[in-house]
This record gives C-alpha cells, structure tokens and sequence, in this order.
C-alpha cells in the first residue's frame, strides 16, 4: 500500500485559526478532488498521521469523523479508511445560511440554487437568528465547503435586531474570503476582500417612499408598523430611514409595535407594515370600518411576495430573486465584489 501520496497532500498551518483537524479534512478532500485519491482506494490510518504530524489521535479522529459524517469515507473493521465517493467532491460545494424560513428567504434561496445549477450541491440551513445555532453549524461545517453564502441576522437576548455578534463574527473571520458571500446585510465589521450582495435598509426605504411621495402627500400621516422585540427582528436601520425620510419632507409620523385589535385605522393615514400578521390585522380591521386603501387610507407593505401581489398592496421591496441570482453568478463567475441589490416601490392602487 502506498501511503506517502496521500500523507504528502495533508497541509498543516500551525498559525491558521481554523482547527488542525478541519484542515486534515480539507486537505484529504482536496487530494480526491486532485485524483490522488480515488474511490476506494484506502487512506492513511490514524497513526499514521498522528505520527507524521505529531497530532493528538483525538485531533485525527475528529478530522476522519467529519470525512464519515460527510460519506466521504468510510470505516472498514480490521483493514482501515477508505474513500468511497467523490460526486459531492466533483461539484460546488455550498452551505447557504438563512436566518429565517420565511417566503422571501426562500424566494432567494430558490432563485440561487435554480441559477447555479447542476454543477452545484448546495446545503440549506436555518439558525432562527440564534448566535449560538449560527456557531455551532459553522464549526460543524468549517472547511467542508467551497463556499459560504450567509445571511447574517441576529438577536441579542433582548430579542432586538443585531447585524452581528462576536461569537458569530469571530467563526466568519475563520472562513477564508474567497470562500465567503454575505447576503442581504450590508452592514459588517468582517475584514478582508469577501463578496456581498446586500440591501441598504436605512438608504433603500428612504429611495422608495420617496419614489412614493406623489402619491404619499395625499395623506395627512404615515404610521410605521414596526416591532421592536420579535424572535426573528428586523434591521434598526428600517427605523431610522422612516424616520429620517417623514423629517425631510415634514410629514406627521407614528411608530406602532404592533397591529392590536383595539386600534382603529382613520382615514388619511397611511401605514406601512412589516410583519405579515399586522398586514393581515390591519386589512381585516380596514374593511370592518367601511375604509377604501388608496381612497381614504394608505397600506403599504415591506418585502413582496406573490400573495401581496394578488391582493393588490403596494410594497416596498428588495428584488430577492434578484439577489439570489446575483450571488449565484459572483459564485460561478469567482468575483469578489459587493453589489447593492434593487429596491422598488411598487405601487398596486392601495396608497
């Protein structure tokens, strides 16, 4: 058996963050994707490297443990490692993070992985905004991709909107840049040269009421509904450009947290909605009090989806399977870049 091969591709950085035992992992991959390594063919044991590295056997096993749980090899009893696939290996590889199982996450999500195509393997996950799931899946999946397409929301345990944490922004660093596409936060305290395609809340609401304000001074007020606390928050930044934006142009504004049963919506305002639960809150009480959208009231929407287009509610809104093929073309393209995404006002007759 010649093992040398094999032993002679395994790279170890001393001075790399990422850990001994991801880079035993990423080195034996590389070496099937170079064709050292072929299916089947057996790999050096566990001593072996131990001995050739001078690494712990826990170090090594965990670096054969991930090989295992990937089905890149497996474990024959009494004989030793073998590699026993490479059709993974040949494609892309892609873990793509959300934050949210929401529509429009999954619009993105879709729009990516139909614009990638055949020649990618693209892995989903969903971390609920949550800092710990969010490191966690990293440090599972460190070096066992080509490249890293997240989107980086979080909470704080206030349950308010956090672009980033320190935990989360310490394993980001870990990846390396060329690896790393951020989506949909533009926001980031992330050094070095790593792709992004992103949207600027604070900047993107302002550009599209304003494309809006015609028709928006035929009101006397503009309600925001925005909640501060919700297991998945949103931007701040969606806050601070309504704001900024009712200032520039001297309208009478609110900010509600929610849309609660016991409101009632007058005539000559307009609100602009978030979640869908308010949306659906708001039109169900618009239509008990006799109210016409786009006549006596205003309803705008953040984020479009099919269902909003249907009932005819004018959005304002990031263009997400837009996005999704963006990333997905940086992808296949190898750029680096950081692309703004489009933005719009949509206007459907209900302001």
């Amino acid at each position: 058996m010649n093992v040398t091969s094999p032993l002679t591709d395994i790279h170890i950085d001393e001075q790399s963050e990422i850990p001994k035992y991801v880079q035993i992992a990423e080195s034996i991959i590389k070496s099937i994707t170079r064709g050292t390594l072929k299916v089947g063919q057996k790999i050096p044991s566990i001593n072996e490297v131990c001995y050739e590295f001078y690494l712990s056997r826990d170090t090594v096993g965990k670096a054969y443990n991930l090989l295992k749980k990937k089905k890149i090899i497996i474990s024959v009893p009494g004989k030793g490692y073998y590699t026993t696939r490479t059709d993974l290996i040949s494609r892309v590889n892609i873990l793509f993070m959300v934050n949210k199982p929401s529509s429009y996450k999954l619009q993105i999500y879709n729009a990516f992985v139909n614009a990638v195509g055949v020649n990618a393997h693209v892995n989903l996950s969903v971390y609920h905004c949550e800092e710990y799931l969010f490191v966690k899946t990293l440090e599972k999946n460190m070096g066992m991709y080509d490249y890293y397409v997240i989107m980086p929301h979080f909470r704080n345990k206030d349950l308010r909107y956090a672009g980033h944490m320190r935990e989360a922004l310490k394993m980001m660093e870990k990846i390396p840049k060329h690896k790393l596409l951020l989506l949909d936060n533009g926001k980031s305290e992330i050094s070095g040269n790593y792709a992004s395609v992103y949207q600027d809340f604070e900047n993107d609401i302002i550009q599209a009421l304003t494309e809006g304000l015609e028709r928006l001074q035929n009101y006397d007020r503009l309600l925001l509904v925005y909640p501060a606390k919700a297991v998945h928050p949103y931007p701040s930044r969606i806050l601070h450009g309504f704001r900024k934006f009712c200032l520039m142009h001297s309208f009478d504004f609110e900010v509600l947290d929610q849309v609660s049963d016991e409101m009632e919506p007058q005539s000559g305002d307009v609100y602009i909605t978030i979640e869908e639960n308010d949306l659906v809150n708001l039109v169900k009480q618009v239509r008990e009090q006799g109210l016409t959208p786009g006549k006596d009231m205003g309803i705008i929407s953040y984020n479009d989806t099919p269902l909003k287009e249907l009932l005819g509610i004018t959005v304002i809104s990031t263009d997400f399977k837009k996005m999704g093929e963006t990333a997905a073309e940086m992808i296949l393209n190898n750029t680096g870049e950081h692309i703004k995404n489009t933005f719009r006002f949509l206007n459907r007759g209900s302001v």
